[in-house]
């Protein structure tokens, strides 16, 4: 199991759908917490892309030297991007962060977004440059040269020098529900991601792709997004969720609502559809509760409950065929620490070197009347 965290370039603080107690994320708090991180023992960390938040590349650029052994998942952007200069960049990024890359294919959902950055194309045309994108940076960065000329991309001979660490190329991580994604998914990607829907909704999906990729001659590994609340008892998790929400009013459910019904993303779609802007029965399947979605677009839903709990859940999502976890909780510093002190010893972790930060007991242990350690 690969835990990964959330770096947050488009705003953090204590509560959803307010300017009560928002954190300013420069530079400075963002390095707080991709060295939290990096010291706790994550895999890696997601990057988020789009107009709303910082550039990823250029973000992760500057966390690569404060880290020293953390993932970044940074986003390419088919249509915006060349893939020739997008293969160069990640082949770059991936040598001098000593094989640290790992890439986010997003062909994004918003026809609004797209348009602003010159895109003006349908939902499924844009999975056609996706997968043109990525056949060209696939040949590309394999350091032969490349030429292709497809309904959308049109290069010859284009080639990366410098070759990247990880070969035969940084993995390539994406998301999308729709027939077009999940065809997709299976003749390209390493991993396919999903938001964080119900066990049943997700093994659906798991399965499509699987039968796809097997069809096309591959096999794909399977990971999920998922917000995060654990406390050290029920009572307390469910509390701290309905405190998350406590100054979402009706007015700003209705506004992002509106915002998000104008999307072309089937993800999308399927996460409004878990709560449909209704705060009354938050909770969609047991302990995976919809209320983040209420006011925020991409992925909706948290676990909720304690160690215990949510540990149990984890699992039953890696029963269904998940290995990578991508996580995060409001406010981004202090979940970390709270997920890998709670979390942490009941999973079976890959990069399971234990940090003295979560151990407990010798370093990690408090020393009381300036004599002794405690060892309970």
């Amino acid at each position: 199991m690969k835990l990964f965290w959330f770096i947050p370039t488009q705003g953090d603080g204590r509560y959803l759908g307010t300017t009560h107690l928002m954190r300013q994320t420069d530079h400075g708090y963002l390095k707080q917490i991709a060295q939290a991180v990096d010291r706790l023992g994550y895999e890696g960390v997601l990057l988020p892309t789009g107009n709303s938040c910082e550039d990823a590349w250029v973000v992760a650029s500057t966390l690569v030297p404060v880290t020293t052994r953390l993932k970044f998942l940074v986003a390419v952007r088919p249509a915006v991007m060349s893939p020739t200069l997008a293969a160069r960049m990640a082949a770059t990024f991936d040598r001098f962060s000593d094989g640290r890359l790992l890439i986010n294919v997003v062909t994004g959902g918003d026809p609004d977004e797209a348009k602003g950055d010159g895109i003006f194309l349908s939902h499924d045309e844009r999975y056609e440059v996706t997968d043109e994108f990525l056949t060209v940076w696939r040949g590309s960065i394999s350091g032969e040269p490349t030429t292709f000329k497809g309904k959308h991309v049109h290069v010859e001979g284009a080639k990366v020098i410098y070759p990247p660490l990880q070969r035969p190329h940084p993995p390539l991580y994406f998301g999308g529900s729709s027939k077009a994604a999940i065809e997709l998914a299976a003749r390209q990607v390493d991993v396919y991601l999903t938001w964080g829907e119900p066990p049943a909704l997700v093994a659906e999906k798991i399965q499509s792709v699987r039968q796809k990729a097997a069809e096309a001659g591959r096999t794909v590994r399977f990971g999920i997004r998922l917000h995060v609340i654990v406390r050290e008892t029920n009572e307390e998790a469910w509390q701290a969720a309905n405190e998350l929400i406590k100054y979402v009013d009706e007015e700003t459910i209705a506004r992002s609502q509106r915002a998000l019904a104008r999307l072309d993303s089937e993800g999308q779609r399927r996460m409004v559809a878990l709560h449909q802007g209704d705060r009354a029965n938050l909770e969609i399947s047991p302990n995976l509760w919809a209320g983040v979605g209420l006011v925020r677009g991409g992925a909706g839903t948290a676990l909720v409950g304690d160690p215990e709990t949510v540990a149990k859940r984890f699992l039953e999502y890696a029963d269904l065929g998940i290995e990578t976890f991508i996580l995060s909780g409001y406010p981004h510093l202090e979940e970390s620490y709270r997920v890998a002190e709670l979390l942490f010893p009941l999973l079976p972790i890959s990069n399971s070197e234990p940090s003295d930060v979560v151990s407990s007991g010798r370093t990690a242990a408090e020393v009381v009347g300036n004599e002794f350690r405690v060892v309970k």
